[in-house]
């Protein structure tokens, strides 16, 4: 059984996707949140920020990390024209040269939408910060392929890091690396709470805890007995609980 997939292909100079904002700190988290690119979808939509996002918000989400990128510090003065009044010096964080896959799941009708919407937005998007100008395409074209659910999706896509990047692994040694994704959680599974979920991008901005869970899977651009790796449902039916296993977060030591 398959169900409607939105893929986004989230690039561009410098990404910062909001976890935490203390007084004059901040910071971003190491992926795309959920409340980041349902705001994307929104500017996208020409929806007002007092308009609801539960329907956007209800879609299932997934991330593959393709290309991490490299964490920046800008920091930031600021005072007035006259330079009467002072601000606050202030440090924010960013990532350079990130890449991501971000797979939506859900109504058809909703993601055709939120398709069109991307291609023709009816205001200007950007990737968690105004700062942040988005690479295009954005939404990847429709190879005709039908995907199970979002960690499906995540298990097939081919790699979408640079060029350079792809050379800088291979002349590492780790050639095709296994990629990191971070997904909604499911019953039962280890899970981390995030506080992204959006309930309102008003004034008064409100947010709901989300119960993520960070895996591995298999790099599909790998090649298979010499040849083209062929994804089907099978095969990566339980790659994220097989990957997580595997995996050595500490293998760098």
């Amino acid at each position: 059984m398959t169900m409607g997939i939105l893929l986004l292909r989230l690039s561009g100079p410098l990404q910062s996707w909001g976890g935490s904002a203390r007084f004059t700190v901040r910071s971003t988290e190491r992926e795309p949140t959920k409340s980041g690119v349902i705001g994307l979808l929104a500017a996208a939509m020409g929806r007002p920020r007092d308009a609801s996002v539960a329907d956007l918000a209800a879609l299932d989400m997934g991330v593959r990390i393709d290309q991490p990128g490299r964490l920046v510090r800008d920091f930031q003065t600021e005072k007035s024209l006259d330079g009467r009044i002072v601000m606050p010096l202030s440090q924010r964080y960013y990532l350079s040269d990130a890449k991501f896959l971000v797979a939506l799941g859900g109504s058809d009708k909703l993601l055709a939408c939120a398709h069109d919407a991307l291609l023709r937005p009816q205001w200007p998007l950007y990737l968690g910060r105004r700062s942040c100008p988005i690479d295009l395409p954005i939404v990847l074209a429709d190879t005709g392929e039908s995907y199970t659910d979002v960690r499906n999706a995540l298990g097939c896509i081919p790699w979408l890091a640079s060029e350079w990047f792809k050379e800088r692994c291979a002349q590492r040694g780790s050639g095709f690396p296994d990629l990191e994704v971070v997904c909604d959680a499911l019953e039962g599974e280890p899970a981390e709470e995030r506080m992204d979920v959006p309930l309102s991008f008003g004034r008064i901005r409100r947010y709901a805890p989300r119960r993520v869970f960070r895996g591995w899977v298999a790099n599909p651009d790998t090649p298979d007995d010499g040849g083209a790796r062929v994804c089907d449902d099978e095969s990566h039916s339980g790659v994220f609980a097989t990957s997580l296993g595997a995996h050595d977060p500490m293998s760098f030591l």
